[in-house]
Parts: C-alpha cells; structure tokens; sequence
C-alpha cells in the first residue's frame, strides 16, 4: 500500500490536499535544498485537514514562513510532540539526499536516529498519529501490556514494515489486520498499547485478537 491510500485508509478520508510548487519552493529557498521524499509528501497529502487534527503537530511549508526557530534550527523538521517536548527532523547536511534518515531530539541538543529513511517515517508516525485520530478505539485509551499479552498481539496480527525509535523516548512497532486499524506497541521499559480503527468492521476484526488484553 502506498502513503496516500494509506492515509486515505487510516484517516478516513477520500480526497487528500497537497501544496503547491511555490509554497514548497519557499521552504526550500531557506534550506537550499529538501529531500524528495518530503517534497513528494507535501505535494500529494501535506495540507489534509485530517493529518492535523491529531496528538502532535506536523509542520506545514507555512510554519515555516512564521516561525524563526524553524528557520534556524539544525533539521527540517517534520513532528513536533503536542507540547515540543519531543521533535523529529532531518539535518541540514542530509537534505540533499531523496530519502534521508530521520533523528529526533528531546532537548534540541543531542539528536539520535529515529529512523533510516524519511519514507520509513512518514509512514510509522502517519499510523502512529491516526490512531489519535480513529472513531473506534478502547475507552481506555492507553494500556498496559505484559510480555505474555505483547507476544499474543506480535502472533496474531501482522506486523508493519516500519517502526519509530526514541518519539517520546519509547520505541514503536505497528500491527494490523485490516487496512484501517492499526494496534502500536509502545516500549519504554514497560510495554503499553494503543489502538483503534476508522471503521467498526475493521474495530470488530481487531478485537478478535486485542479483547481482554491489557490494563489500564
């Protein structure tokens, strides 16, 4: 599945937004250069109201024009954790390459990989965001996992081609059974789960592998 029929299938919508030629050129005008793989992002699905109305907040060619501390940062940067606490970007030096790694810092200082390609963190953080974003989830939102409970999820249901490493100091991996549910593992020494769907079939056919697991 490629990035825009996942996001249409994660997000519910039909129709994505994109950014035109010049609203693009104007981020790279203060860059002097921005892979393809974000360019590609911005033009085919960057401006979808739903991407935006999620946990964390991605950041638009406009942030770019309105805040210096973007301008004069050391990334690009992509996500920034809903209270910036947490950031993920792309250095300068690397923004010449199509599809450069990914690093994300908690102090603005020390920065550690995230992951090996900006594709691979388009798409992990889009499932990860979505399921902030999904009309069916548990009531209680986050869950924790033991290690019996994480190997029954691990078992029965797939694992996504893609992972975040250190996104609010925890490392995540996605699993699903249909293309628009997605359960995440988050592990920060303790193992905690959220999880949901865009539609109640999709719920349903989740829930046949996640019922009872987990505490809140």
């Amino acid at each position: 599945m490629n990035l825009e029929e996942m996001i249409k299938r994660l997000y519910g919508t039909d129709e994505l937004q994109g950014y035109d030629e010049e609203e693009i050129a104007s981020v790279k005008a203060y860059f002097g250069a921005l892979p393809q793989a974000v360019e590609e992002f911005w033009r085919r699905a960057g401006r979808t109201e739903e991407l935006h109305h999620v946990q964390d907040q991605w950041m638009k060619p406009e942030d770019y024009q309105k805040w210096d501390w973007l301008r004069k940062s050391g990334c690009l940067i992509l996500l920034n954790e809903n209270q910036g606490c947490c950031r993920a970007g792309i250095r300068r030096e690397d923004l010449g390459q199509a599809d450069p790694p990914v690093f994300v810092t908690t102090d603005d200082k020390s920065w550690a990989l995230c992951t090996e390609t900006t594709s691979e963190f388009l798409q992990a953080a889009l499932a990860y965001e979505s399921v902030f974003n999904f009309p069916f989830s548990p009531e209680d939102f986050v869950l924790w996992l033991t290690e019996e409970e994480c190997g029954v999820i691990q078992s029965g249901l797939e694992k996504k081609p893609f992972a975040l490493r250190g996104w609010v100091d925890m490392n995540m991996s996605f699993y699903s059974n249909a293309p628009d549910n997605m359960a995440v593992i988050m592990d920060c020494g303790d193992l905690e789960t959220i999880y949901g769907a865009a539609s109640e079939e999709s719920y349903a056919k989740l829930m046949e592998v996640m019922e009872g697991l987990g505490e809140a």
